[in-house]
């Protein structure tokens, strides 16, 4: 990983970016030699980022089944938990 200070990102910004989509590395910003920020590209940042939101959210889902599933053994028809499910009011 290469690291570039703030301002040089500033003053070359379209380099800095030429070079992240050339090499597809993360770049490390740094201001005052610290660490700051990280540019990555939008496919990084889809497969580290989004996908990992969506699976969080689908694990939500299931146990958000999962629980009405024990809560309704019985009580209600299928059509009412998939109502609920979806916010329709019963």
């Amino acid at each position: 990983m290469k690291t570039v200070n703030a301002l040089k990102i500033r003053n070359h910004l379209g380099e800095v970016l030429e070079e992240l989509n050339r090499t597809k590395k993360p770049i490390l910003v740094s201001k005052r030699r610290k660490i700051q920020a990280v540019l990555i590209t939008p496919e990084q940042f889809k497969k580290r980022f989004l996908d990992y939101q969506a699976e969080e959210e689908k694990k939500q889902l299931l146990d958000r089944i999962k629980g009405l599933r024990r809560k309704s053994k019985g009580t209600k028809k299928s059509i009412e938990v998939l109502r609920e499910l979806r916010g329709y009011e019963l």
